[in-house]
């Protein structure tokens, strides 16, 4: 298990390969479509220190408000992040971020962004939502809550112990090329077989 603390640097990242099991300690700020958009409409800089360095996380998060007005994730699942490929690798590129987590693996173009930009695909373990929950240590802000509602505002959260595993690198591997790429060899094989 390789323990990561939040923000990091390009060696850090280019260091881990596919297959490397990882704790994430640190500030990291989630983001899924209406984010995604918005963070590319134009330049956020009330945004962009909290990105830097750090990792966007596909999380369409269960908050609970508290008494004293602060907030606390009661759940914390990744969502399924193919939906961000078309703007992945800009926002990677422009806000200097080090990784995104979410699960089920993107494209090629994101892939190519993130071994251009020295950055890391971690997948989350989906169905852990509450598990997830409980690696937040604190919800230090949250961005455009009014506007995008709870699921789609961009939260920045303090995480220990966040697990991930590393699927797509910064040097061109794929952990979700490889299976695509055996299990169409394995069916293609079990056609002929059968034939």
């Amino acid at each position: 298990m390789v323990e990561l603390k939040l923000p990091m640097d390009e060696k850090t990242v280019r260091d881990l390969k596919v297959g490397a099991s990882v704790e994430l300690t640190g500030r990291m700020i989630t983001g899924r479509d209406a984010a995604h958009q918005w963070l590319l409409e134009d330049t956020r800089q009330e945004v962009a220190p909290f990105l830097e360095g750090s990792v966007i996380y596909h999380c369409g998060p269960v908050v609970r408000q508290l008494e004293d007005e602060t907030y606390e994730f009661v759940a914390a699942g990744p969502t399924t992040s193919i939906r961000e490929e078309p703007y992945q690798a800009e926002v990677i590129e422009r806000y200097g971020l080090r990784g995104v987590i979410s699960k089920g693996g993107m494209g090629l173009e994101t892939l190519e962004g993130l071994r251009r930009s020295g950055a890391l695909y971690l997948h989350a373990v989906g169905g852990a939502a509450q598990v997830l929950a409980q690696a937040v240590k604190k919800v230090e802000r949250v961005f455009m809550l009014e506007e995008f509602g709870v699921p789609e505002a961009l939260w920045v959260i303090q995480v220990e112990k966040f697990p991930v595993m590393v699927t797509m690198d910064a040097h061109g591997g794929s952990l979700h090329t490889e299976v695509e790429a055996f299990s169409k060899e394995q069916f293609e094989r079990l056609l002929t077989t059968s034939a």
